[in-house]
């Protein structure tokens, strides 16, 4: 006689309940997966990620035309002497540095210079892509002056503190001088106390910063500044 096991009986109701269960795990776990997607997708992109470090081995260093008529005079990239707002033969300039930019279209110094052109012609948004190719080339006088262009709002189309708190932040972690005394300046003025992501303030950093800014001041009112913002800057603490 062959035993056979009596055969197991489920209800229907409990059948339902375990296929739904199944079921609904699935959906879940894609569900999960969306709202991920979603949430990565509508995650603000780092708007500094495209900067890389500056090299001017990278570059030609050949004065031009360009350098000679529109060149900043505190541009420690410039290859020529510098010529300030008021000096400037604007005309003359622009064309200039659109023939140069037209015959070496990388060269951030160049790009800087047309940008820099188009600005003081008060034609800003001519001036962006140039100002673009600059900046992302890691440009250091293109750091700090469109870091000051939104702190300062210079161009009227909106102060933001923020993103150029820190362009200006690495424009002085380049060395430019003007970035040396200008991240202490607006960060002890409270321009960065809105600031979450960045930049972000670190007192030593800005100790070093005039430390240097010290080292390099030029002139008796140079001299004043660092000792000024040296002397509020141990205040605050």
């Amino acid at each position: 006689m062959v035993f056979r096991a009596p055969k197991r009986k489920y209800p229907w109701a409990l059948v339902l309940v375990s296929v739904c269960l199944s079921a609904c795990a699935t959906l879940d776990n894609a569900a999960d997966a969306a709202i991920g997607a979603a949430l990565a997708s509508s995650a603000p992109a780092d708007p500094f990620a495209d900067i890389m470090t500056y090299s001017r081995d990278d570059w030609s260093r050949t004065v031009t035309d360009c350098d000679r008529l529109a060149a900043h005079p505190n541009d420690p990239e410039r290859v020529s002497g510098g010529l300030l707002n008021p000096e400037m033969d604007l005309p003359r300039a622009l064309e200039a540095c659109e023939r140069a930019v037209a015959s070496d279209p990388g060269n951030p110094r160049l790009n800087y210079q047309l940008a820099r052109v188009y600005g003081y012609s008060g034609r800003h948004r001519e001036g962006d892509l140039y100002r673009d190719r600059a900046l992302k080339a890691g440009y250091p006088q293109s750091l700090f002056v469109y870091g000051y262009i939104r702190v300062e709002n210079w161009d009227g189309r909106g102060k933001d503190p923020c993103y150029g708190g820190e362009l200006i932040l690495r424009s002085a972690r380049a060395g430019r001088y003007a970035g040396l005394v200008g991240f202490p300046h607006y960060a002890l003025a409270g321009e960065f106390e809105a600031c979450s992501a960045y930049p972000i303030v670190h007192e030593a950093e800005m100790r070093g910063f005039l430390d240097r800014a010290g080292e390099e001041a030029s002139d008796y009112y140079q001299t004043l500044l660092v000792r000024e913002l040296t002397r509020r800057l141990e205040d605050k603490n």
